[in-house]
């Protein structure tokens, strides 16, 4: 390492993107106002500046002196990038020149006519009617969705947006000089998909640069001075041709653009064996996730070339708990002093898109949790007050340091965290169990024979749409304004109206709906001890759509049950059954900002046997059928290979922890979203559930492949109806993919459901939609009969 001057005087503080909704959720409530026509484009686009410019004023004022640009998005950076580069399939009807709203909303939720496209959005492109939206999928292993790109082996790109530069420009404009941010182009590629599967979308990344290059000069000439290169495929298993093409990418990108400096940023985990490609990369600074992944640093600064800036991502992106600053400055200290603050930056370990904005809005939060805890806001004093000892010694911010020392001591000895009679239940777990009594074929025949159903047995996944007035019945009891007595009856009323309808239209598996329930994870955490709620604690999960994620804070029980007189409630209103819904423990994990005190397998545990005791209770009271959602199974996987095996063994034990207890008759249904099957399928046939449904529709029954070679011995149903797009698919739609499904399952093991709940959707879609479905499954009884 060289020896020269290691200034202290100046040390960078940096954030790689922030939330982009707005402390009150306000970019959510114009896009739906936008999408609703009850808004103009000029609105829309007025009230994203305003959250943008408080955005960059806010980091200034906390001491962030890198502030990115372009971290802000209408509904996510991967279909910001698609439309930047062109890559636009021909359904939607863009004929270039600058993609319109009209084109971007319909690319990310579809649209029903080009007459609704056109009254929402007033600037569409001539797009043919009912057009589905792109396949969407999870970003890496995290809860946020983006649209997956579409290629094809004739892919033109070409640059029609400039939404990077404008967002610089107008930073630049309010005098904060910003760092933009890209993602990668070898990210983007590796993301993508294209309908010829012989094609590598990698193939075309010498033709997708010249545009990279283009936005790159055009930023330089507004005088930007860096750029944040975001390419997290880094942190994944990659083979010598995608090393070979960050070589190229890069190596094509610094020649053509020499006056700007590259930030590359890796983010989700390790370099593991693609360190050696990463420091090779003629690029200015490396950012490392060292919350993830803290013992690459090693390696890092053992083999890092002297002028290689390094990012250090040392405070939590993902997740909300208070770090422990002190403990954090003893391991930075020695390498500020050895390779100079100038060739240092302190940074999240990722974008903090995925924490909420700011905890000073928590006002009933427990104030021992609240103290142990950071939202973005915080986290970005935490940067501060880092970079601020590290360049001015620690008595410069002592009082900051001691309360986060005092944080830190108290949540490790707090009783209100550990409860040793939920440690001694979950040591106590036995293999016996996490088995059913009987295999899946004997159980079979006893379920078959208990329900009679028809061949391609319909059903839902679970919740039906969460209407303004459920909303505003929830808040009125929430506030207080109605009474315990009358919120009941409403939601009974809701209930009822529900049930009966579902029997009009001939489904043959009834569910309740939900009403009572303002989220799958919420609604549990609520009712088990071990978890904390926030008010305004959202996070944007896709487009508008955003989440409280629960607080997992402690050991965790199940004080009383959570979910039997709802289902008792509605199984007596028919004679149809009516499946018991809970969700499952992987999915609470994964879906809660989790403890990071204990190993997640062992607070999986703990909720599973809360569940377990939930399912018993359920099956006493008479539920026949009882779903337990794994939605997030398949997101939680590592990103390396060489660590699913861990994950998959605990995950599933746990799933069957809580599902195993049951007799024969019971029937065990599962929900799984967005899972690429193919690389996980023997796990799926392991979780032995009697039933499981999977998102499918958009992929057009692509997620079954899988089942091609694998043998799946117990149920299944395929959603056929797409519940994240607004528009109704038609009966021919569904057949289709029916057909699609039976060419890879066999006719007894398929159900028909959509491929997700409808909490989201209004009635006036689901309606049409699910008596679509009836009629298609008509159909396709009677091509059987």
């Amino acid at each position: 390492m060289s020896t020269s001057t290691k200034s202290t005087s100046t040390l960078s503080v940096a954030t790689l993107g922030t939330p982009r909704m707005g402390p009150r959720r306000e970019l959510k409530f114009a896009l739906e106002r936008y999408w609703a026509g009850q808004t103009d484009a000029e609105s829309l686009t007025a009230t994203a500046a305003k959250l943008r410019a408080a955005n960059w004023a806010q980091q200034k004022s906390l001491g962030v002196n890198v502030i990115p640009s372009n971290d802000f998005s209408f509904y996510d950076q991967v279909l910001d990038t698609s439309v930047m580069v062109g890559a636009i399939p021909d359904i939607y009807g863009w004929k270039g020149g600058q993609v319109s709203l009209a084109t971007y909303f319909a690319m990310a939720r579809g649209s029903q006519t080009a007459a609704v496209d056109l009254a929402c959005a007033h600037d569409a492109d001539g797009h043919a009617e009912g057009m589905p939206a792109q396949e969407m999928t999870k970003w890496f292993d995290t809860n946020y969705h983006f649209m997956v790109p579409e290629l094809t082996s004739n892919q033109q790109f070409v640059l029609s947006s400039l939404k990077p530069v404008e967002e610089y420009r107008e930073a630049k404009a309010l005098g904060h000089r910003t760092r933009p941010v890209l993602l990668g182009p070898v990210t983007f590629l590796k993301l993508s998909k294209s309908k010829d599967l012989s094609l590598d979308p990698l193939s075309l990344l010498d033709r997708l640069l010249p545009v990279y290059a283009s936005v790159l000069q055009q930023l330089a000439a507004e005088g930007a001075d860096w750029v944040q290169c975001d390419e997290p495929c880094l942190v994944l298993d990659l083979n010598d041709a995608d090393r070979a093409a960050l070589q190229r990418a890069y190596g094509f990108l610094t020649a053509e653009v020499p006056q700007l400096k590259f930030m590359l940023a890796t983010y989700f985990g390790g370099l593991g064996d693609n360190l050696e490609a990463a420091l090779s990369l003629p690029v200015d600074g490396l950012h490392l996730d060292l919350v993830r992944a803290p013992n690459q640093l090693d390696d890092v600064l053992a083999k890092a070339h002297d002028d290689l800036v390094l990012s250090l991502g040392v405070i939590d992106g993902r997740n909300i708990w208070r770090a422990d600053l002190p403990a954090l400055l003893d391991w930075l200290e020695p390498i500020v002093a050895e390779r100079g603050a100038d060739q240092v930056q302190i940074a999240p370990s990722c974008s903090m898109l995925h924490v909420p904005v700011d905890l000073h809005q928590e006002a009933a939060i427990d104030p021992d949790l609240k103290s142990w805890l950071s939202f973005s806001v915080q986290k970005m004093a935490e940067l501060a007050t880092l970079g601020a000892a590290l360049a001015g010694g620690r008595r410069s911010v002592q009082d900051a340091l001691a309360a986060s020392a005092a944080a830190a001591a108290a949540r490790k000895a707090s009783p209100k965290v550990h409860d040793a009679k939920v440690v001694e239940r979950a040591a106590a777990v036995t293999p016996a169990m996490s088995k059913r009594s009987c295999p899946f074929e004997q159980r079979a025949r006893t379920q078959r024979s208990e329900f009679n159903l028809p061949a391609f047995p319909t059903t839902t996944i679970g919740s039906f749409p969460q209407t303004q007035e459920v909303r505003v019945a929830r808040g009125a009891h929430a506030k207080g304004t109605l009474s315990d007595a009358d919120y009941k009856t409403f939601l009974r009323e809701e209930t009822s109206r529900t049930i009966r309808w579902q029997e009009e239209i001939g489904l043959d598996v009834l569910v309740h709906g939900e009403f009572e329930r303002n989220d799958m994870v919420q609604y549990f955490g609520e009712q088990l001890a071990g978890f904390a709620f926030t008010e305004h604690g959202w996070v944007q999960s896709y487009g508008s759509r955003c989440v409280r994620p629960p607080i997992l804070f402690g050991d965790v029980f199940r004080p009383s049950p959570m979910t039997v007189e709802w289902w008792q409630f509605a199984q007596s209103l028919t004679a149809k059954p009516v499946k018991g819904m809970l969700t499952g423990p992987v999915t609470i994990l994964n879906w809660s900002f989790v403890r990071n005190d204990i190993p997640r397998s062992a607070a999986c545990r703990q909720i599973a046997l809360a569940i377990r005791d939930e399912v018993a209770d359920l099956e006493a009271a008479g539920a026949k059928m009882i779903q337990i959602d794994e939605a997030a199974l398949r997101e939680g996987l590592p990103l390396r290979r060489s660590e699913w095996s861990s994950y998959l063994d605990w995950a599933v034990e746990c799933f069957r922890i809580c599902s195993s207890g049951v007799k024969d008759r019971t029937q065990i249904h599962t929900h799984m979203c967005y899972s690429e099957f193919n690389d996980i399928i023997d796990a799926i046939g392991a979780m032995d559930a009697d039933v499981i449904s999977i998102e499918t529709s958009r992929s057009k029954m692509e997620l079954l492949d899988a089942f091609k070679t694998y043998r799946y011995p117990n149920e299944i149903g395929p959603g056929v109806y797409d519940i994240h797009s607004p528009r109704v698919p038609k009966v021919e739609e569904m057949t289709e993919l029916l057909r699609l499904a039976r060419l890879r399952l066999a006719d007894d093991q398929l159900w028909i459901n959509p491929d997700c709940g409808l909490k989201t959707r209004k009635w006036q879609e689901v309606q049409p939609a699910l008596m679509n479905m009836v009629a298609a499954a008509n159909q396709i009884r009677a091509t059987v009969s």
